[in-house]
């Protein structure tokens, strides 16, 4: 037994993400967390650790893991009833987080206030009980705004967080809590005042049509518009699917990550991947690990695939990704984003 597990702990240190070298920094970025839905019954029982324990050691081996949280982490609040679906999970979620690795949480999204102020703020209490950062939602507006900034290494990582979705009653204002809206006055200026703080800014979207697998032209405006603001990284989310890979002006864009853990029985939700994001100088690089989120198959336990399996993902981002120009490429097993070559020249 003893030979098996120390068999066992060396094969999963050697599917880890290598050692970042020099000054680079690994983010693993993945998509929507919703711990609540048809998956609660089985989050009850087996606890909050559950949804993340397949993939958890890749996601303590980067530097930094963030996803976006689609649910208020609260016992309390009342109930935004003018919506289909509302959502509400068991602070117990938050250490859970924590322990699964994450070190940084996005906010801005149509469900963090379904239980409106109140909920929201158990939701950054429990978040700051766990040393977890957050972004994208606040007490107001303008503490919405502020960005979540981790610093590994000497370089500091500044991430922000929007909602470009309904409803509009979920957006914070100057003597509001809630959620930040994905203004161009507001983006713009928060990416080039933490661009001079920080040396490399984050930003995530929620935006975008359900289940749609091609971005809206403003998704694709917005993005181009935040990178040459100064964002390096633009990460989305909301359409539940992924969606398609961008590298402009040299800077990455995931249009959609789709779901992570998430409590549905939708079988149209099917995969995803963790983004595994080496910031560097002289051009970014993404790794992609793929994901199966089908919880007719995962059981609410999101599992690496690997193999024919894997590739089949890889496919898929390849052919939504080719109106982008972008390249994919298979090297040992594992999936990368081509180097983008007038990046690599400089």
């Amino acid at each position: 037994m003893l030979r098996y597990l120390l068999f066992l702990t060396a094969l999963l240190i050697s599917l880890a993400a290598p050692p970042a070298i020099g000054g680079e920094i690994v983010i693993d970025a993945v998509g929507d967390i919703m711990l609540a839905g048809s998956g609660s019954p089985t989050f009850r029982k087996l606890g909050y650790f559950y949804p993340f324990a397949a993939v958890a050691s890749e996601l303590r081996s980067a530097d930094i893991a963030v996803g976006n949280l689609e649910a208020p982490l609260a016992r309390g609040g009342t109930e935004f009833i003018d919506k289909k679906f509302r959502f509400k999970v068991a602070p117990a979620a938050a250490p859970a987080l924590k322990q699964a690795g994450f070190s940084v949480l996005t906010l801005a999204n149509n469900h963090m206030m379904d239980f409106g102020p109140e909920a929201l703020r158990e939701t950054l209490h429990h978040l700051d009980e766990a040393e977890i950062l957050h972004t994208g939602a606040g007490e107001t507006l303008s503490a919405g705004r502020k960005p979540a900034i981790m610093e590994i290494r000497g370089k500091k990582v500044a991430f922000l967080a929007y909602s470009i979705t309904l409803p509009e009653e979920f957006y914070a204002t100057a003597t509001r809590p809630g959620t930040v809206p994905g203004y161009p006055a507001y983006y713009v200026q928060d990416i080039a005042r933490a661009k001079s703080a920080a040396d490399y800014v984050v930003v995530s979207f929620h935006w975008g049509s359900e289940l749609a697998v091609y971005p809206n032209q403003h998704q694709v405006n917005t993005a181009h518009r935040a990178v040459e603001a100064g964002a390096d990284v633009v990460i989305g989310h909301h359409p539940h699917v992924l969606q398609g890979i961008e590298r402009y002006q040299g800077k990455l864009i995931l249009y959609s990550l789709g779901n992570f853990a998430f409590g549905t029985t939708s079988r149209i939700s099917d995969r995803s991947i963790i983004a595994r994001i080496t910031l560097r100088e002289g051009g970014d690089g993404l790794e992609l690990i793929p994901v199966n989120v089908l919880n007719g198959e995962v059981r609410f336990q999101p599992r690496i695939l690997r193999g024919a399996r894997g590739m089949e993902v890889v496919d898929r981002l390849q052919r939504l990704s080719e109106r982008f120009g972008t390249r994919l490429r298979t090297e040992s097993g594992r999936y990368f984003l081509d180097v983008d070559e007038r990046v690599a020249k400089k």
